[in-house]
């Protein structure tokens, strides 16, 4: 499912026109965006729980050659579903 058809869906199940499903759509990515950027925890009750983590520097290597190299520490964003969405996808 792509953001426009999120906006579709907004628009219609909240019977909104399509310019403020889109404003509200966004509003909320930016919101959950922001908080994450600041290393906040966002709780979505009854959907699931987005936090940052931070993976440790490790060895990799590159594919190409087979050549280890060093990648660095840095901080990823995990998904945590509620378990009435976990219920609802099984």
């Amino acid at each position: 499912m792509l953001k426009a058809n999120i906006i579709e869906e907004v628009a219609r199940e909240a019977r909104l026109t399509k310019k403020a499903a889109k404003e509200a759509v966004e509003a909320t990515f930016n919101t959950v965006e922001k908080a994450l950027d600041k290393g906040d925890k966002v709780v979505v009750s009854g959907f699931g729980t987005f936090v940052v983590r931070n993976r440790r520097s490790r060895v990799g290597r590159n594919p190409k050659t087979g050549q280890p190299l060093q990648l660095p520490s840095m901080k990823t964003i995990g998904f945590i579903a509620s378990k009435v969405l976990k219920k609802v996808v099984r």
